[in-house]
């Protein structure tokens, strides 16, 4: 009874407040409230297990607070309170939702056991929500068990049975290319279709090379070196690296940096490359004389790294589906569908977590949250 919150609704004071005390002193910590209206204000800023609702009441009555219950605090329990002559109003309550009703003048021991019992049901219904939550992220951890898996035994083959053809076409488009280049062949008939056609066959290659890099990134287990990391200097660096794309595409990186912040342990080169991934998908999202805004910020005893950007955002039905692997909503071509998948097995081998927030038309905010000194012994684990 001690753990159950509990919050009793009647109009009639001295009712309201005799069964209050009763009930405090059975050890419920009991809220009291003398309407509808001021139930619902309570409710919106202290939620609790169980409501005790009397059906008559002025203004709005308990069928219409039941009603507003159910829609707003669904996991709330709540037992009417009638008048031996308005039972059909208890009735009418259950099919609302109520638990269960009880008729005035009511029994203290038989008001206790309706509210363990309706606690007893919210907590059930509780675990039942967690496990299913707790099963539908197995499935996925399967599912991404298996595509992990299944890259694995794909990369090592990618990278020998392509990387190397790969360079020899590299080299003999190279090859073509500079002898387009003479002097002799300056006026050749349609030299310019040629020299389209090896430009194409350049950035299809490297458009491959750069995926069996990435294939191999997610797999390959590369030994995590960590060391004091000056956070602003990071930054400073990557925004230094990824300047000249902002520029020609008309897009203002900003960086807002705590100054209470100046360094956590990690590895430097792993977090660069999130930095880099993410603000380049920023930069890439952003249109013309749009921002990019990068903030650090303590955030209890770990540290926040936000990138956010003023693109069109992202669809609701494809936030759960970024870090997927292959997933991409870029046109053909132009993207891999792994960046974000890396990056985030990035973010999670150095002990953090990533969290997404977009609507359409309202930019995107990805925040990286990181120990301020994780783990040596785990990250290495997770290597």
């Amino acid at each position: 009874m001690e753990s159950i919150r509990l919050l009793l609704v009647d109009d009639e004071n001295d009712f309201r407040r005799t069964v209050a005390k009763r009930l405090m002193k059975r050890g419920i910590d009991t809220k009291q409230a003398a309407s509808g209206e001021e139930c619902l204000e309570i409710l919106k800023n202290d939620p609790v297990d169980v409501v005790v609702l009397d059906v008559k009441m002025p203004g709005m009555d308990g069928i219409e607070t039941l009603h507003h219950i159910k829609k707003k605090h669904p996991e709330t329990e709540v037992i009417m309170l009638t008048g031996h002559a308005t039972t059909q109003d208890g009735v009418d309550g259950i099919k609302t939702g109520a638990f269960d009703y009880l008729s005035k003048p009511i029994e203290l021991e038989h008001l206790l056991g309706k509210i363990g019992q309706a606690h007893e049901k919210r907590v059930r219904e509780e675990e039942k929500r967690k496990e299913a939550d707790f099963r539908a992220k197995m499935e996925q951890q399967m599912i991404a068990t298996e595509r992990l898996a299944s890259l694995g035994t794909l990369a090592a083959g990618v990278a020998h049975e392509i990387n190397n053809p790969l360079a020899i076409i590299r080299e003999s488009a190279g090859w073509m290319k500079s002898i387009l280049n003479k002097e002799e062949l300056a006026h050749m008939p349609r030299k310019g279709d040629f020299e389209m056609a090896l430009g194409k066959i350049e950035k299809g290659v490297e458009r491959a090379r750069r995926i069996t890099h990435q294939l191999l990134g997610t797999v390959k287990q590369t030994d995590s070196t960590l060391s004091e990391v000056d956070l602003k200097e990071l930054v400073d660096e990557t925004v230094g690296l990824l300047h000249k794309e902002a520029v020609n595409k008309g897009v203002e990186i900003i960086q807002e940096i705590d100054p209470a912040i100046y360094s956590i342990w990690t590895d430097p080169y792993k977090l660069r490359q999130v930095l880099i991934n993410l603000i380049t998908n920023a930069v890439h999202a952003t249109g013309s004389g749009g921002k990019v805004t990068a903030t650090i910020e303590p955030v209890d005893d770990r540290v926040a790294l936000i990138i956010q950007d003023t693109g069109q955002g992202i669809p609701k039905e494809h936030l759960k589906k970024i870090f997927e692997p292959f997933f991409s909503t870029k046109p053909p071509g132009e993207g891999t569908g792994l960046g974000l998948f890396v990056t985030r097995s990035i973010i999670e081998k150095l002990g953090g977590e990533m969290e997404v927030e977009s609507r359409l038309g309202q930019g995107a905010r990805f925040c990286v949250k990181l120990p301020r000194y994780p783990d040596a012994q785990s990250v290495l684990d997770k290597r």
